[in-house]
């Protein structure tokens, strides 16, 4: 059974936000000569009214800012044939570049007035840093019934490529099992997959940590609860999950 949840926008912190468009930013310097292009204007400009569609909405002034920037280079082409006066013409293409930018630019301002402006928490031990677990956790929640078979189990997690999944009593999330688990149980202990089902094998409580919590505390909780996969939650209803592979690909992004 596969439960798909999609986590509220206003989870999704401006921190991730601004880091975004500061991306879309630097992306833009190679157009005005400051590096080599890794794609076309059209492309690029595809994906900067996204983002900024996404980031700040669809009615944004920003967003129709940027798209007016984008009409300045075809204006400046229609000047050309009018004869427009010396100094206009192909000067429009740098202009509408440099317009550009500052929309962007612009983005990114908006953005962190938005998170200056947030309420301050109130701090309870330091201070948290860093991005955050819901922000790199899988949102595909892969879930079967204690009452199912160990060998079932474990050929749901060899189709889904998956080393663990949330066990279910049918009305909540009792427990997980793991391929590590599977691997002790079965062969170590001489069980039969065909009719040993799950709820024999599985770790009780789920182990779950907070979707707003830094993705090192992530980490030190793998570490103290010897486990590789945690659940997410969120106001205390699992999300989604993280495991040691998402930590990974966060942390070899960052090198």
């Amino acid at each position: 059974m596969t439960v798909r949840t999609t986590p509220p926008k206003s989870r999704v912190s401006l921190d991730r936000s601004i880091e975004r468009m500061r991306k879309q930013l630097a992306e833009f310097a190679p157009f005005l000569g400051r590096g080599k292009q890794t794609c076309s204007l059209e492309e690029f400009d595809l994906e900067a009214e996204r983002l900024i569609e996404d980031l700040l909405g669809q009615a944004s002034d920003l967003l129709h800012a940027y798209e007016y920037a984008e009409l300045g280079e075809a204006a400046g082409l229609v000047n050309m044939t009018d004869e427009a006066p010396e100094g206009t013409g192909m000067d429009s293409d740098r202009q509408s570049l440099l317009q550009r930018g500052r929309v962007l630019e612009s983005c990114v301002a908006k953005l962190e007035a938005r998170r200056s402006a947030e309420p301050k928490r109130a701090k309870v031990g330091p201070t948290l840093t860093g991005p955050q677990v819901a922000e790199h956790m899988s949102l595909e929640i892969r879930n079967v019934s204690q009452d199912t078979s160990l060998r079932e189990a474990g050929q749901q997690m060899q189709q889904w490529k998956l080393g663990s999944l949330l066990v279910t009593d049918r009305q909540s999330y009792v427990g997980y099992i793991t391929d590590s688990i599977l691997a002790r149980e079965v062969v170590a202990k001489g069980l039969d997959p065909n009719t040993t089902v799950v709820k024999t094998c599985m770790r009780t409580p789920v182990v779950a940590i907070e979707g707003d919590r830094p993705i090192i505390d992530a980490v030190r909780m793998m570490k103290e609860q010897a486990t590789r996969h945690l659940a997410v939650t969120q106001d205390g209803a699992i999300i989604g999950v993280i495991s040691v592979s998402n930590v990974l690909r966060y942390y070899s992004g960052v090198v």
